[in-house]
């Protein structure tokens, strides 16, 4: 069995991006294989989705967070509260992660390092991604680009991947805020 990482924008898809995640992570399930991603909204929220779909015991997901399930909810409901996120991404995602915890512990990968701070976030998020990488075999990655954002988290889980020098299938969109 090979591990899979699913790397992708978390800030925004369209049904071309859904399909494309969909697709990849059910044929790596199908083939027996497993997928690990960093929890987040968008692309890795749909990747656990399916992936729950083929293997409804989580024995062939991890899903690796920035910080406990405790400190993630908070930030989440945090930022819906702020107007960046809609409270439905932020408790459906919550919802999606406690299930996972749930179903399979061994699933759900918590950073036992609660210091996640508005400050130091995308160095979290940034040591997330090296986590996915270091237990993966492959990267499958949906990099999104917008007006706002270059997709630099999807961009960095893309060179870890090459340094360590694994396959990278990559999917790049371009869509306008």
């Amino acid at each position: 069995m090979k591990w899979v990482g699913i790397s992708g924008g978390w800030r925004k898809v369209n049904s071309e991006i859904e399909e494309a995640v969909r697709s990849n992570v059910s044929e790596i399930m199908n083939r027996g294989d497993g997928i690990i991603s960093g929890g987040a909204l968008n692309v890795d929220f749909i990747a656990l989705d399916e992936a729950l779909k083929a293997d409804p015991k989580a024995n062939r997901i991890r899903i690796f967070l920035p910080t406990t399930l405790e400190k993630y909810t908070q930030h989440y409901r945090k930022h819906a509260r702020l107007g960046d996120i809609t409270s439905k991404q932020a408790e459906d995602l919550i919802d999606q992660l406690t299930k996972l915890k749930k179903i399979n512990p061994k699933a759900l990968i918590e950073n036992p390092d609660t210091n996640f701070t508005e400050g130091n976030k995308k160095e979290k998020y940034y040591e997330r991604n090296s986590k996915v990488v270091e237990v993966s075999d492959e990267l499958v990655s949906f990099r999104i680009r917008t007006d706002a954002s270059e997709g630099l988290g999807t961009a960095d889980t893309i060179e870890k991947a090459r340094e360590k020098g694994i396959p990278v299938q990559e999917h790049d969109y371009i869509l306008k805020d």
